[in-house]
């Protein structure tokens, strides 16, 4: 696990994997994929995830926080894609003008959304970036399955696959962490993903009070993801154990989800 995540060109290469086998075709009914289509990935990292798109010939923007991710995405897709319609944006989303980038057919936030502080305003912001018939996808693991927290960036190898730790009390986890020898740089970093966790619950009622509407939602028991990472193949919820309140949380590894603004 460690692996990935220092070797970022294994990432971008699994995130285009997965969205190429499993997101395009999550999409592909209710969002046109072609040259007049125009794509914003929030939180872009390397690119992986807009790599398809931009193999499909759609305007691709990606923004991310990270400027070291944003040079790599730049290389990755000069290299792979030299006549591709990209850009890339080393920024915060909340500095990035609609009049600079536009406005957009989809914005794909896969990963992201439960990193981001006061997810309420930041849906009411995003409205601002859609075309009157836009769609937001959304991919993002639920705060209370077993690695929501994240750990498995731990440098700690028994941290890093031990699973529901991140439940913990803030004080009890924190000084779990540094028992173990994490970096204080990494304490933080998994402090803020605990403050920032979302449950399905939670950006359920959001959605709705922020005047969205779900076309299309489903929970995995196995993660897409988990495929190009483990060998398993991906696997939907039970619709009798996703009507749990509460419990299905624990039990959803992945949340996909299409929504668009109410009209």
């Amino acid at each position: 696990m460690q692996k990935r995540h220092k070797n970022r060109k294994i990432y971008f290469d699994e995130q285009s994997l997965t969205t190429e086998k499993y997101v395009i075709p999550y999409l592909e009914d209710l969002v046109p994929l072609n040259a007049q289509s125009e794509v914003l990935e929030i939180g872009c990292g390397e690119g992986g995830n807009l790599a398809p798109f931009i193999q499909r010939s759609c305007r691709s923007v990606g923004v991310d926080l990270n400027e070291g991710q944003i040079l790599k995405a730049k290389e990755y897709m000069e290299e792979s894609f030299p006549q591709g319609n990209f850009k890339f944006y080393y920024k915060d989303m909340y500095d990035v003008n609609v009049d600079d980038i536009g406005q957009f057919d989809l914005i794909m936030m896969r990963d992201v959304i439960e990193h981001i502080h006061d997810q309420e305003k930041f849906m009411e912001f995003l409205k601002r970036f859609l075309k009157p018939n836009g769609k937001i996808f959304f991919g993002f693991p639920p705060w209370r399955m077993p690695f929501g927290g994240h750990q498995q960036i731990c440098e700690s190898k028994l941290l890093s696959k031990l699973p529901f730790f991140h439940l913990l009390p803030m004080p009890l986890y924190t000084l779990l962490l540094k028992a173990f020898g994490e970096k204080k740089s990494k304490i933080e970093s998994l402090v803020e993903i605990k403050e920032t966790g979302i449950s399905i619950h939670r950006f359920e009622k959001i959605i709705r009070e922020k005047g969205y509407q779900f076309d299309q939602k489903d929970l995995y028991f196995i993660n897409p993801n988990y495929e190009t990472k483990f060998g398993l193949k991906p696997k939907l919820l039970p619709k009798f154990l996703g009507a749990i309140p509460f419990f299905k949380d624990f039990y959803t590894t992945c949340v996909y989800c299409l929504i668009s603004i109410k009209k």
